[in-house]
């Protein structure tokens, strides 16, 4: 694939691209982080810090990156990640970005704030899809869009719980970064054109979202545990403890994450917090993670520490903004045939061949 005479032969050329393509507000929106983004940098550089330790003489002359994760089967570990407002990077929102997944072969987790309606991107789907929920204020109207999404089909439901709260998100703020005409949370539509249409981010003082739920708790974890009755999967997490908590809930899947540092600045790297969870969850339930992934080399570190697959988020939003859903395809393309070549060189054939002993231990 080219753009202007330009290849793009790795998730960085994508990066690149969809700066010189983007509206300046849309790509700070994507870019930024929160505060002084010291949390979106170390995201990315811990992974440059960890090195490999290669085994030579194995047979690799055929791959397996097969796995099965919450009853689905999948063909490679890299998920695309639950992200918002998917219309600002294409006309046709979250249907272009599905239609990069389906070609691409990708898992796509949808958003609670896409700009399509979890129904409209169902029923273009040809497998199965899973939501990615904010616990609203008040507790029926959570369970709304749940009942929704499961009607639609929806084969596994997400828990985002890392911001109960706005974070400083300076970048989007110099930027006049709002809600274009025509985008709008399309799941929340049922509430009102004052919640669907609500300011991205509230002005002044005012650290809550009208569409959020700072009060939710354990307790609230536990509710929709029991009204769910497809895989739920906590995301946001980066204490064992809190693991611990989501498994004594009933939860199916911990994605360890610090919401691409999008939430809090200066919490560690995604990547740095997961061997402990790994270690405290004892293999009860799968263990994902997100955060600075963009090389294949990134994802069998992942999976060198204890990960059952990844997921990303920015690579396939530039890809979406650059060449729509061709772009998301090749930037999945990129990924995956990098984990190939990543897990030839370094002697593994499956994915359980992917342990820690192939980090380097100075």
């Amino acid at each position: 694939m080219e753009i202007n005479g330009k290849p793009l032969l790795m998730v960085h050329d994508f990066e690149q691209a969809a700066r010189d393509t983007l509206p300046h507000n849309a790509y700070e929106y994507l870019e930024g982080g929160v505060a002084d983004d010291l949390t979106v940098r170390e995201n990315r550089t811990v992974f440059d810090r960890m090195h490999l330790n290669p085994q030579a003489l194995v047979d690799v002359s055929k791959l397996d990156t097969s796995l099965d994760l919450f009853g689905m089967k999948l063909a490679f570990p890299v998920l695309l990640a639950p992200t918002g407002y998917h219309k600002l990077f294409h006309p046709d929102g979250e249907l272009e970005t599905l239609r990069g997944a389906e070609a691409s072969g990708a898992h796509f987790m949808t958003a609670c704030f896409s700009t399509v309606a979890y129904e409209e991107i169902a029923s273009a789907a040809t497998r199965p899809l899973s939501f990615q929920l904010y616990l609203q204020p008040h507790r029926e109207h959570t369970k709304a869009i749940v009942d929704t999404v499961l009607g639609a089909g929806c084969a596994a439901l997400c828990v985002t719980v890392d911001v109960p709260v706005n974070g400083p998100r300076d970048r989007e703020l110099r930027s006049g970064f709002g809600l274009p005409e025509g985008a709008e949370r399309s799941n929340l539509s049922f509430l009102g054109q004052s919640l669907a249409h609500a300011p991205h981010r509230p002005a002044g003082r005012d650290i809550y979202s009208p569409v959020r739920a700072p009060n939710a708790t354990w307790s609230e974890l536990q509710w929709l545990r029991s009204v769910t009755p497809v895989p739920l999967i906590i995301k946001g997490l980066l204490n064992p403890e809190e693991a611990e908590k989501a498994i004594d809930c009933g939860c199916d899947g911990v994605i360890v994450s610090n919401h691409g540092g999008r939430s809090i600045d200066t919490a560690p790297a995604a990547i740095t917090a997961l061997p402990r969870i790994v270690q405290r969850v004892r293999g009860r339930v799968p263990v994902l993670v997100d955060g600075g992934i963009r090389r294949g080399t990134d994802v069998f570190k992942c999976l060198a520490l204890g990960a059952k697959a990844v997921l990303i988020g920015r690579p396939y939003l530039y890809g979406l903004a650059v060449a729509g859903a061709a772009g998301v395809a090749r930037v999945v393309e990129i990924l995956r045939t990098e984990l190939e070549m990543a897990m030839g060189l370094m002697g593994c054939a499956r994915l359980s061949d992917i342990t820690a002993a192939r980090l380097w231990q100075p």
